[in-house]
C-alpha cells in the first residue's frame, strides 16, 4: 500500500481594494518611503477600510476564490482550519463563521493561533488529518485584518503589517507528492518582545487600556528581527539537510513576508539565487497569517507539479518553522 501524504490541490487569495502607499505613510507619521524600502522592502500594503468588515470578510472571500477556481463543492470540505491572529471576535471561533458562509455545512472548524506561523502549523495540522484517513479535503485559510490592532502613530508598527487573506485546500495523494517533513519550534521567552499587552485575561480591558494603547501591537524591532534571522534561516537550512536536498534541489523558497533582510538572509544561508526566492512584500507588507498562501496564489502558474517547495515562517511568541512540501499539480 502506498504512502498517503497530504497534498495542496487548490489555492485562493483575497486582498482589499484600498492601497496605503508609503507615500500616504508620509503624511501621517515621521517616515519616508527611502526609510521603509531600504529597511523592509515594502512599498504598499492594503487595508480593508469598511469598519463593518472584519478578518471573516477577508477569508470568505479567498475560500471563495479558491473554491470557484477549482470548481470544488464546498458541501465536500471536512474541516475548515482558520489561521489568525484577528479573530472577528474573543471566543466565538472565526473559522467556524467562515465555514457556514461558504457553504461547509458538513464540515467542522476552529481557529488556530500561532501569530504569524499560524498558517505553516495549519499545514502540518491539516496534513496531519489527512495522512490518518479521516478526513479528505482540509481547507486552510490564512487571514488577518492587521489593521484593527495597528497604532497609526507608530511607525516602528504601521509601516509593516497590511491585511489579506489566503486558502489552499489539502487533499491525499499517493504519488509522493504534497507534505514531506517539517520542523516547528517555539519559544514562550519571546512573547515579551512582539505582543498585544490587553485585552487577554491577565489585563482585560479598561477604559484606562484603552487610553494607553495598550490593544494594540508593540514589538521590540531589534530583538524580533535577530531572533527572526537566525532561527528561520537555521530551520531551513536544517530541512534542507535532513532531506539531502542541494540549492539545485529546491525550486522555491516560500518565505513569510515580515521584511526583506529576513528573508534575504534565510535564502543566503540556503544557497539560494533571487529568482528561486517567492517574494510579494513590496505589494502587501506583513499580513500575518496570509503572507503565505497569498504568495502560493500570486505565483500559482509559475509552480509545476514535482517542485521542491520549502516554507519558512517566523512569529510572535515566538513560534517558527520550515515545511518541505512537493507542489502537487500543474495550473
Amino acid at each position: 500500500m502506498k504512502k498517503r501524504t497530504a497534498a495542496i490541490t487548490a489555492v485562493g487569495a483575497y486582498v482589499p481594494e484600498f492601497v496605503l502607499t508609503n507615500k500616504i505613510l508620509e503624511t501621517m507619521v515621521d517616515t519616508n518611503d527611502e526609510w521603509i524600502t531600504s529597511r523592509t522592502g515594502i512599498k504598499e500594503r492594503r487595508i480593508l477600510k469598511d469598519p463593518d468588515k472584519g478578518t471573516s470578510f477577508l477569508a470568505i472571500k479567498a475560500a471563495e476564490d479558491l473554491i470557484e477556481k477549482a470548481n470544488i463543492d464546498p458541501t465536500e470540505i471536512d474541516l475548515v482550519i482558520m489561521a489568525t491572529a484577528t479573530p472577528d471576535l474573543p471566543v466565538a471561533a472565526t473559522g467556524v463563521y467562515v465555514a457556514t458562509q461558504i457553504g461547509a455545512v458538513n464540515a467542522f472548524a476552529y481557529d488556530l493561533q500561532a501569530a504569524c506561523s499560524s498558517f505553516l502549523y495549519g499545514m502540518s495540522t491539516a496534513a496531519a488529518y489527512i495522512e490518518s484517513g479521516r478526513y479528505k479535503k482540509v481547507l486552510v485559510i490564512g487571514a488577518d485584518k492587521m489593521s484593527s490592532i495597528i497604532d497609526y502613530t507608530d511607525r516602528t508598527t504601521c509601516i509593516i503589517f497590511g491585511d489579506g487573506a489566503g486558502a489552499a485546500l489539502f487533499e491525499p495523494n499517493e504519488e509522493g507528492l504534497g507534505l514531506q517533513d517539517e520542523i516547528l519550534k517555539s519559544d514562550g521567552q519571546g512573547r515579551e518582545f512582539l505582543k498585544i499587552s490587553a485585552g487577554g485575561s491577565i489585563l482585560p480591558a479598561t477604559a484606562q487600556t484603552v487610553a494607553d494603547k495598550q490593544h494594540f501591537v508593540h514589538q521590540d524591532g531589534k530583538t524580533v528581527f535577530k531572533f527572526a534571522v537566525s532561527n528561520m534561516a537555521d530551520v531551513s537550512a536544517k530541512i534542507m539537510e535532513r532531506n539531502n536536498l542541494t540549492n539545485e534541489d529546491v525550486d522555491w523558497l516560500v518565505p513569510h513576508q515580515a521584511n526583506r533582510r529576513i528573508i534575504d538572509a534565510t535564502s543566503n544561508r540556503m544557497g539560494l539565487e533571487e529568482s528561486k526566492v517567492l517574494m510579494n512584500i513590496q505589494r502587501y507588507g506583513n499580513t500575518t497569517s496570509a503572507t503565505l498562501p497569498l504568495l502560493l496564489s500570486d505565483f500559482e502558474k509559475q509552480l509545476k507539479k514535482g517542485d521542491n517547495l520549502i516554507f519558512a515562517s517566523f512569529g510572535g511568541g515566538f513560534t517558527w518553522g520550515s515545511v518541505y512540501l512537493k507542489w502537487a499539480y500543474n495550473s
